[in-house]
């Protein structure tokens, strides 16, 4: 009688534990990330594949070229344990389905992976942290820490689990439902809210000029812009510097003209 073979959380969780622990540990140019993916999944085959050369070959077909985001891209893990799961119950998947899997999925999920956490979240997380920080607090690197921590653990663990349990069907719905393109669209309008706050608090920029306006002194800076808009000058300052940008200009140089500008309007008595 054949005896179908199956995974516990356990073994899935073993599996995470290690591409967690280890996922960057052993780059190299020839085949990037296929170490650590191979060695993420040797507590998934030792418990499928009980024959010796049954698991040599599983490893073997894992040491191919791999090379995507840790975090989001967990959910090709997933799925690839899903896969053996079936192959090892007697499923006829290649050797060519595994790698196509993984070689079509990876480029996706890793823009997608550097999007969310390395163009959002740590950054999000750094604004708000540093100005903690600023105020001589030592909570801010702290509640990085954590964040950070808790944050990435939780997506990264939730997308391994999740494509282990819905396999193919969890990336499709992921890709195609247009769900993680709202949660980046919202995570970057709460991006630009936290920068724009930003700017206006690590911006100090004011202008020292004034003049008398009969016998009374006018301050340009307190008398006119703050009643007008406190922040005035930072905000033009940041939009013509975006603009600058947009249209390409380098910028090393925008530093240079700002620093250049800075010295140049100080020695005046202009800001």
């Amino acid at each position: 009688m054949e005896v179908t073979k199956t995974l516990t959380k356990n073994d899935v969780l073993k599996s995470w534990f290690r591409w967690y622990m280890f996922a960057q540990s052993n780059y190299n140019y020839e085949r990037m990330q296929a170490t650590a993916f191979a060695h993420s999944m040797l507590p998934v085959i030792e418990k499928l594949y009980p024959d010796k050369e049954d698991a040599k070959a599983a490893v073997q077909r894992h040491l191919s070229f791999f090379n995507t985001e840790p975090v989001c891209g967990a959910v090709i893990h997933g799925i690839t344990i899903a896969m053996e799961e079936e192959k090892a119950n007697g499923k006829p998947i290649t050797d060519g389905a595994f790698n196509g899997i993984k070689t079509g999925l990876m480029g996706p999920l890793a823009g997608i992976g550097d999007t969310l956490t390395q163009g959002i979240i740590t950054p999000i997380m750094l604004a708000i942290c540093i100005g903690i920080t600023n105020n001589q607090n030592l909570a801010g690197p702290i509640i990085f820490l954590i964040a950070q921590f808790t944050i990435m653990t939780t997506i990264q663990l939730t997308m391994w689990m999740n494509g282990y349990t819905y396999g193919k069907k969890a990336v499709e719905q992921i890709l195609e439902g247009g769900t993680i393109n709202k949660v980046i669209e919202g995570a970057s309008i709460l991006g630009t809210l936290v920068m724009g706050g930003l700017v206006g608090r690590f911006i100090p920029l004011q202008t020292l000029i004034s003049f008398d306006v009969g016998q009374v002194k006018f301050n340009l800076q307190t008398d006119l812009l703050d009643k007008l808009m406190p922040g005035l000058i930072p905000l033009a300052l940041t939009l013509i510097v975006l603009s600058m940008v947009k249209k390409g200009v380098s910028p090393i140089k925008l530093m240079g003209v700002l620093i250049a500008l800075g010295a140049i309007t100080g020695i005046l008595g202009i800001f």
